[in-house]
């Protein structure tokens, strides 16, 4: 395959930082690359911190409606391949995917760990079987982002050499050496961090909860994020965890990393995470990570050999998990070099590169998760 008449499209719902890195590596591959999406950043993703996604060589076209889009996907070149956010719920991008089926051109679906609890998650399952029966002889593959969501996939019908496991490949934090960032009172704590929304679904409680239970008084909480449970957060953290907890509002993307590698362990006890970007953002920075089993990034923390994965919602299985990390003593500087050194197959670098051989390989069955190359 010739790479410099190659195009690759990335077609997304908005210009997602965490696709972005991939797209601006791969162009460094010598592939054309172009990004496609609906807006460049909502007001909700603003809020919560995100920034424009940096795509170095790579073009970018704002399509902000169905015409805009069916038009570029008419313009594509017959032999470029074509790497789509999703198979349903996924707006303006599926008239493109029409387009894709029609022209028969290659064309991928990208999709992450699917929330499949309960009664909603039944009817999930039929509903994915009958869109892959229909798109599976129209694609091209899927990319398959989280701890058993390839599997997941193949169930639902896909063929197994049509799914290749993959992740949210991130460019490294830029880190500065001012660590004014984190008013740090007491150096000896224990630092335990959380980063995301506010929110029931990321279940913050669960985890000051399992630190009081645990009976962790040497310990400290930093939580960054903003979201519609604040204010009961608060009230349950000053109840349970007096003095023991430092909030940080909403911070820009850029600034959460210095933050994250001053913590000993990042936890993510979300009942559902598609992914969880701020997991390869610790592990990058040196920082163990603990999450839920309901995690898509789960599998990256798992092949981390550090912190670790507990039962989802479980508050013994929580706490349990935060008293192994506790005793095993803070993280030196050592540890962390050899955490965030392992982490470098997570980088956007390894991202393109194992993606390039997704494309190119005849028997991709060969092709290993840079994720899975590395021990610590």
């Amino acid at each position: 395959m010739n790479k410099s008449n190659k195009q690759i499209w990335f077609w997304q719902c908005i210009l997602s930082p965490h696709m972005g890195d991939i797209a601006a590596e791969l162009a460094k591959l010598d592939y054309k690359v172009i990004f496609v999406s609906n807006e460049i950043l909502s007001r909700d993703r603003i809020k919560q911190g995100w920034e424009r996604a940096k795509l170095g060589k790579a073009k970018f076209k704002l399509a902000i409606n169905k015409d805009a889009v069916i038009r570029l996907a008419n313009k594509a070149p017959a032999n470029s391949i074509h790497f789509c956010q999703g198979l349903r719920g996924n707006g303006l991008v599926n008239y493109a995917q029409k387009i894709f089926k029609d022209r028969n051109l290659s064309h991928w679906a990208m999709l992450e760990k699917v929330d499949d609890r309960g009664f909603k998650g039944i009817l999930r399952r039929v509903l994915y079987r009958i869109i892959f029966l229909y798109w599976r002889i129209h694609l091209q593959g899927v990319l398959a982002f989280g701890y058993g969501t390839k599997e997941w996939i193949i169930k639902r019908g896909m063929s197994k050499n049509q799914v290749h496991s993959f992740a949210y490949f991130l460019k490294k934090p830029q880190l500065t050496k001012s660590i004014k960032e984190t008013k740090i009172k007491d150096k000896t704590k224990f630092r335990f961090i959380f980063v995301g929304q506010l929110i029931k679904r990321k279940n913050l409680s669960l985890l000051i909860k399992s630190i009081a239970s645990a009976n962790l008084k040497e310990v400290e909480l930093w939580i960054i994020g903003d979201g519609l449970e604040k204010e009961y957060l608060q009230s349950l953290a000053n109840s349970l965890l007096p003095g023991q907890t430092q909030w940080f509002g909403s911070l820009s993307m850029s600034k959460v990393p210095n933050i994250i590698r001053k913590a000993d362990c990042l936890v993510l006890p979300s009942l559902h995470d598609g992914w969880g970007a701020v997991t390869t953002e610790a592990l990058m920075v040196g920082t163990p990570v603990i999450c839920s089993e309901t995690c898509g990034s789960s599998i990256i923390v798992k092949a981390s050999g550090v912190g670790g994965v507990f039962l989802s919602n479980n508050i013994d299985a929580l706490s349990n998990i935060l008293l192994k990390q506790y005793n095993a003593g803070k993280i030196n500087n050592n540890k962390r070099k050899k955490i965030s050194k392992w982490s470098k197959c997570l980088e956007a670098k390894s991202g393109a590169k194992y993606l390039d051989l997704i494309l190119r390989k005849k028997n991709k069955n060969l092709i290993i998760e840079p994720w899975k190359e590395l021990i610590i």
